[in-house]
């Protein structure tokens, strides 16, 4: 299975746009959805720009309504299941996810329902992360684990590829969080519809360009999410 689409959200990453989307244009039946979530810095004209360029591969969507991480991967989604693709793929615009590894979560998609890019099993890495940062990312996956259950080692990387038919059973519009903490709670329900969740090693990088939208709203939200999905949905074993 090749025929993949990749959903990448944005907000201030025009620098980024262009060499990404060359980079995971050179995987053969790979083609790319950039979600635009009001960019003030120009994004979504250069990300329109890649989409002239590359007609048929790359798609724009200008999200009009409330920004949000979890909000822009709704409405990309939405899109994408209604595309006639076996996967989709989600992955962060900043360079931290490598492009390369792309065709590593596709190949054990064969075999999964949801391919996690992981930090956290062996022959995963982190790259340029201070000491501070790497401890609270390690701290966040055993309290996700410990509270939901997940077996996953790496619950909150952003780097995944889904089958498409996994994606469309997703409660998409009872979803409530919108920081990182979404990408939690999409594992812990597919997890409930018995999904299969596998993981394959990547090496994390620090974005190179831009600044991380990292808050302590999104902290905060990543600290309650569990508990909520615990207390509404029930334990993940």
């Amino acid at each position: 299975m090749t025929n993949a689409l990749v959903i990448i959200p944005t907000y201030n990453e025009r620098e980024n746009i262009p060499p990404l989307v060359e980079a995971l244009l050179k995987h053969d039946g790979v083609r790319v959805l950039v979600v635009d979530d009001q960019s003030p810095d120009g994004t979504g004209e250069v990300a329109d720009a890649a989409a002239a360029q590359h007609r048929g591969r790359v798609d724009v969507l200008h999200r009009a309504s409330l920004r949000g991480f979890g909000r822009s991967y709704i409405d990309g989604i939405k899109r994408a299941i209604r595309e006639p693709i076996d996967l989709v793929c989600q992955m962060d615009a900043d360079f931290s996810h490598d492009p390369a590894r792309l065709p590593d979560l596709i190949a054990a998609a064969r075999r999964a329902d949801v391919v996690i890019g992981s930090r956290y099993v062996r022959g995963g890495a982190i790259v340029n992360w201070p000491r501070r940062r790497r401890l609270l990312s390690r701290f966040a996956n055993v309290y996700v684990r410990a509270l939901t259950g997940l077996s996953a080692r790496d619950c909150t990387s952003g780097y995944r590829c889904w089958r498409r038919d996994a994606l469309a059973t997703l409660p998409l519009d009872r979803f409530v969080s919108d920081g990182y903490s979404f990408l939690v709670e999409m594992l812990f329900l597919a997890a409930r519809q018995g999904r299969r969740i596998a993981e394959v090693p990547i090496t994390y990088v620090e974005r190179r360009e831009g600044q991380s939208k990292m808050s302590r709203a999104v902290i905060l939200e990543s600290a309650v999410t569990p508990w909520r999905l615990v207390a509404t949905e029930g334990r993940v074993r």
